[in-house]
């Protein structure tokens, strides 16, 4: 039943219609015509792209969402969520509990970590995860987020904020079935929200090319589940900065999960017309605007980790990774809209947005559900299968699949035909 897709106290499925409504109606003031502007928004089809992980396989092998030392560990004072699905935060988190370099043959297990974590303060382990680049917070209630100088800055800006430019550079949107074809989009982002932005993109015609250093590579089946519709290139920007440039010179829309001024810190100049979209945790305001952070860490930071609880009072946890979903989906919109403002005034545009600002969204929703039924899981009449790999269909109405499955990892040359 519809009620149960993304049950949670929280009106999760509410956040998820809301993000891709906003790419249809992008999508319509920007010429679309054909099955996108009339087919029934599907409930389920819905749940399913924001809970991919849960039906995605890769033969028999199903996605491993979190790593070992990533979840929530009780402190002497609460509670801490870690993130450590990628080595290095691991590393860094494994130092600043004095557990990296110890001459052990075997990496510390989650016991050992949780004994590590038991006898400290959630707020000083939070603080030195931020000064070495480690990912952890403290687990707050809704109360503290709203109080606190980051939760403040979260809800003061706007869902995704847009500022023009005064280069600009000719453009045309073709309108139709495709609105987007023949525009050329460089994605420099991981998890989950860019790379969802990107392949939402695609779906309506971009040419999406996803581009990453050599080296750390990307989770395989995050890879698998989100790159559909894109290609897949490897680029070291500090070593070919002529090729990046030239790409960069060539791209309409240029996606990066990057702090201000990290393109330009490369050496790269932004060309007249580019429509520059930015994603992050926290925004690029208030305390915590250098700091890291994924989906779980702004749900255990905002306090909707303990408004999941069961029993009010060991973290819960959202039935999908939905800020991350909802941000790309709201991220995609926006960018719809500057391209078809470019398309009038030519004009460039940067864009930033970020998880927290879509925590906030999803805290002032109103429709809370205490007593809510457990989150159902879509069947598989949402999902598409292309040789071993199994994902969830498009949330967006009026597509059944992506123009194509995800190419391999690094599998494309770094180039725009």
């Amino acid at each position: 039943m519809p009620d149960a897709w993304l049950s949670a106290a929280l009106p999760v499925l509410g956040l998820a219609t809301a993000s891709v409504e906003a790419v249809r109606s992008a999508a319509i003031r920007s010429g679309a015509t054909g099955p996108v502007t009339g087919a029934d928004l599907n409930p389920e089809r819905v749940a399913a792209a924001f809970s991919s992980e849960r039906l995605f396989r890769d033969g028999d092998a199903r996605a491993g969402a979190f790593a070992p030392l990533s979840g929530f560990f009780q402190t002497k004072d609460g509670y801490l969520r870690t993130h450590a699905n990628y080595p290095h935060h691991r590393d860094r988190l494994l130092r600043i509990l004095g557990l990296a370099g110890s001459g052990q043959e075997a990496e510390p297990d989650r016991e050992t970590v949780a004994g590590a974590i038991a006898g400290r303060s959630a707020a000083e382990l939070e603080d030195q995860a931020a000064q070495v680049g480690a990912i952890a917070v403290r687990v707050r209630t809704e109360a503290e987020w709203r109080a606190s100088a980051p939760g403040a800055a979260a809800a003061t800006e706007p869902l995704v904020r847009t500022a023009e430019r005064d280069d600009a550079a000719a453009l045309t949107l073709v309108g139709g079935v495709l609105p987007l074809k023949g525009v050329r989009v460089l994605d420099l982002t991981r998890v989950l929200a860019g790379p969802v932005c990107g392949r939402t993109l695609a779906l309506l015609g971009a040419d999406v090319l996803r581009l990453d250093p050599p080296v750390p590579a990307e989770i395989g089946w995050q890879h698998l589940d989100t790159g559909q519709g894109k290609r897949s290139a490897l680029l070291d920007l500090h070593t070919d900065r002529p090729r990046a440039q030239e790409l960069l010179n060539r791209a309409d829309v240029l996606m990066t999960g990057y702090r201000p001024g990290s393109i330009e810190a490369f050496g790269l100049r932004i060309p007249p017309g580019l429509v520059r979209a930015r994603i992050n945790a926290w925004g690029d305001s208030g305390p915590w605007a250098d700091r890291r952070g994924f989906d779980s860490i702004v749900q255990a930071a905002a306090g909707i980790a303990l408004i999941e609880s069961g029993d009010g009072v060991t973290p819960g946890a959202l039935p999908a990774q939905a800020l991350d979903h909802a941000t790309g989906y709201f991220l995609a919109a926006a960018i719809i809209d500057a391209l078809a403002e470019r398309a009038d005034d030519g004009r460039g545009r940067d864009l930033v947005a970020f998880l927290a600002r879509t925590a906030t969204w999803l805290l002032d929703a109103p429709g809370r559900d205490a007593h809510h039924l457990p989150a159902a899981t879509p069947t598989a009449a949402t999902t598409v299968t292309h040789g071993r790999v199994t994902t969830a269909r498009p949330a967006i109405p009026g597509f059944d699949d992506y123009p194509f499955p995800s190419h391999p990892w690094g599998g494309d040359q770094p180039t725009f035909p």
